[in-house]
C-alpha cells in the first residue's frame, strides 16, 4: 500500500501508527509465506529437520499476532479511529487471525512431514499435493499484495482462485482413496498426505478471507456470505450485494 493511499490526519503520530501497524502486518505475512514453502520442501524432499523446525517457528508467528493485536487495541482506545480508519483497523485485526491460522496450518504440514519422512513414502505421492501448494502460495501472495495496496479487484481475482485450489483437492482426494483401496498398507502413509492436502486446502480459504477483508476495508461492503463463483468482477459482485439488502 502507497503512503498516499492513506488518509493524512492532523497528527503525524497517528499516521505512523496506522503505517507501522500495517507494515507489522506484511512481516507477518512475509514470515507466514516462509513457513509454507518450507513446510511444503521438507514434506517433498523429506526433511525432517526442516519439519521440526516449522513447527517450532509458528510460536515467532504466534508471538507477532499478539503483538499487532494489542496495537491495535491501543489504537482503538486512544485513537478512536472512524468510517475508513476504524475499517483499517478492523481489517488488521481480521487479517492477522487468519494469517496466524495459515501458520497453524504451515505448522501440521511440518509436523506431518517429519511423521513421513520416517515412511520413507514414494516422491511420486506429492506431485498433485506440490501443485495445489503452487496455487495455494500464490493466492497467498496475491491476497498480501492486495492487502499491501488496497487493492480490491486484485482481491477479488485472487478469492476467485480459490474456486481452482478446491477442485484440485477434491481431485486429489479421489486419487488417495483409490491408492487406499487398491492396497491397505498405505493407508497411514496415505492419511497423513491427505491431512496436508486438507492443511493446504484451508490455507487457500484464508487467503480468500484476507481477499474479502481488502474488498471491505475500501468499498465499506461485506462481501463474506454472498459467494464469489458466479461474479465475474467486483462490480457484478457488489451489485449483487445491494440486491440483497
Amino acid at each position: 500500500m502507497e503512503k498516499a493511499h492513506l488518509k493524512q490526519h492532523i497528527s503525524r503520530q497517528f499516521n505512523q501508527e496506522l503505517e507501522d501497524v500495517r507494515n507489522q502486518v506484511l512481516a507477518m505475512g512475509g514470515l507466514v509465506e516462509e513457513q509454507i514453502q518450507s513446510a511444503m520442501h521438507a514434506l517433498v524432499t523429506q526433511d525432517s529437520a526442516l519439519g521440526d523446525q516449522v513447527v517450532d517457528k509458528d510460536a515467532e508467528v504466534n508471538r507477532l499476532e499478539v503483538a499487532i493485536d494489542e496495537e491495535c487495541g491501543r489504537i482503538l482506545a486512544l485513537r478512536q479511529p472512524t468510517a475508513g480508519d476504524l475499517r483499517l483497523v478492523v481489517a488488521i485485526i481480521k487479517t492477522i487471525t487468519d494469517l496466524e491460522r495459515i501458520g497453524d496450518e504451515a505448522e501440521k504440514i511440518g509436523f506431518l512431514a517429519s511423521r513421513l519422512a520416517a515412511l520413507d513414502a514414494p516422491a511420486a505421492r506429492y506431485r498433485e499435493v506440490r501443485h495445489i501448494a503452487a496455487l495455494v502460495r500464490k493466492m497467498v501472495h496475491g491476497a498480501l499484495d492486495a492487502f499491501a495496496r488496497m487493492d480490491p479487484e486484485a482481491a477479488f481475482a485472487v478469492a476467485k482462485q480459490d474456486q481452482a485450489v478446491d477442485q484440485e483437492y477434491e481431485a486429489l482426494l479421489r486419487q488417495l482413496i483409490t491408492i487406499m483401496m487398491e492396497d491397505p498398507r498405505t493407508i497411514r502413509e496415505v492419511l497423513d498426505i491427505m491431512w496436508a492436502a486438507r492443511a493446504l486446502e484451508r490455507i487457500g480459504d484464508h487467503a480468500k478471507n484476507i481477499c474479502e477483508y481488502v474488498i471491505y476495508l475500501v468499498h465499506g461492503k461485506d462481501v463474506r456470505h454472498i459467494g464469489m463463483r458466479g461474479s465475474k468482477n467486483l462490480d457484478e459482485l457488489e451489485g449483487q450485494l445491494d440486491r440483497q439488502s
